[in-house]
């Protein structure tokens, strides 16, 4: 049984229920009434398992995060308002002034922001290497290091992270990896190739369809013998592994960033990310088998087309050994120039232009005018931004109907 055949039998089970209400019951209230004295305190200090506060959880969201949690083999998981709001959970409780971080290859414009305006101005040092350059990652870490953060697949560069051996280097120094797995749920499975932590925007493919903004953190258990979040390096939270031990993560996501922070999920939206990820497995594995029929029929049609896919892509070998069930829903078009981008754009009728990724529609977006226009040239030129490239997310349309009208719009 592959990949997708497993979850698509897997999720479905998980999401519906066999008595009573099917469809997850929606709870939308901001607060939880205690019964009793006892009862409140219990539940605030761990011992009763009855909801708090909407801001730190949320019946209908625990049952979200149950599911993520065992899509990716993780001890647990929190839900956030939005990806955003989980990739800054997963850094924030673990991070304070003077730290540092490794980020590694082509990333999203907004983490790279965050990363280089927004933890800059707490104090925080964020140093980015491209995917291959595995000695100059090693030769960064120092006793401040304390996160290494990579996409499973470069977005929008379509670089592919060698995600085994950054984890062994990772293991080795005994540092935290984060792997933002947004584009390739199912696909890859980054807790079993040693990553502590896993993010998503669930408002892409897992949702799938434009309706909920989302997040989500999905963390390994804590070791019970030797366990490299036990060493000096991460010293913060060795009360909480002392209080809370496999499950120790999982309390310092919600109390020093959920609790704090407030990029708390809410319960309508969780609901409909729900409903999408039922199908996420259908979806993704038509998709990714249409975006290697699309690759390759424009790249034949003359097309610049970027995609590991293809045979000329540097790291087309990796696709095919580590990326069996490929890698996501994206690609790009270099036209050449922004006047090219904006006619091959302007000029489809399928592409929704939009800055979604992951949609059950064909999108595209013209990358320098939008998501990077406020980028300096030297930063444009490390994350892969070009004048003509154009990001493509293919949608559940025909392959044949997407090449026709992508010729149609490109005039080829």
């Amino acid at each position: 049984m592959n990949r997708f055949e497993e979850f698509t039998t897997r999720i479905v089970q998980q999401v519906g229920k066999k008595e009573g209400a099917i469809s997850p019951v929606m709870v939308n209230s901001a607060s939880f009434g205690y019964g009793n004295c006892e009862s409140g305190e219990g539940i605030f200090d761990g011992s009763v398992k009855k909801p708090l506060y909407a801001r730190v959880g949320n019946p209908t969201s625990a049952q979200l995060e149950q599911i993520l949690a065992s899509m990716d083999g993780g001890i647990g998981a929190v839900v956030a308002s939005t990806g955003m709001g989980a990739i800054a959970m997963a850094t924030l409780s673990l991070l304070k002034s003077g730290d540092e971080i490794i980020s590694i290859g082509g990333l999203f414009g907004g983490t790279y922001s965050y990363f280089t305006e927004t933890l800059a101005r707490f104090g925080i040092t964020t140093h980015f290497f491209d995917v291959d350059e595995l000695a100059g990652i090693e030769e960064a870490i120092n006793t401040a290091t304390k996160i290494i953060f990579l996409e499973s697949v470069g977005n929008p560069n379509m670089r592919l992270p060698d995600i085994s051996k950054i984890a062994q280097i990772a293991n080795a120094h005994g540092i935290v990896l984060i792997v933002d797995n947004t584009c390739t749920p199912l696909s890859v499975a980054p807790i079993a190739l040693g990553s502590d932590i896993v993010v998503y925007s669930t408002t892409k493919i897992i949702t799938g369809n434009a309706s909920a903004l989302g997040g989500a953190v999905i963390y390994r258990a804590i070791s019970e013998g030797e366990d490299k979040l036990k060493g000096d390096r991460y010293r913060d939270i060795h009360p909480f592994i002392k209080k809370m031990g496999a499950m120790a993560l999982i309390g310092v996501a919600k109390k020093r960033a959920l609790r704090d922070f407030g990029m708390s999920a809410n319960g309508f939206g969780s609901y409909l990310t729900m409903l999408g990820l039922e199908t996420l497995p259908l979806r993704l594995d038509r998709i990714v088998t249409t975006v290697e029929t699309v690759v390759c029929a424009l790249q034949e049609r003359g097309f610049n087309v970027n995609h590991p896919s293809l045979a000329a892509h540097p790291h087309h070998e990796r696709y095919r050994s580590q990326f069996a069930n490929g890698c996501g829903s994206i690609f790009t078009i270099d036209m050449g120039s922004k006047e090219r981008a904006f006619e091959f754009l302007n000029r489809s009728k399928l592409i929704t232009i939009t800055a979604n990724i992951g949609d059950s529609r064909t999108l595209g977006l013209h990358m320098a005018s939008t998501i990077y226009r406020d980028f300096d040239d030297q930063t444009k030129e490390f994350l892969g931004i070009t004048a003509g490239l154009i990001r493509i997310s293919i949608g559940l349309e025909s392959a044949e109907a997407i090449i026709d009208d992508f010729a149609n719009a490109a005039k080829i």
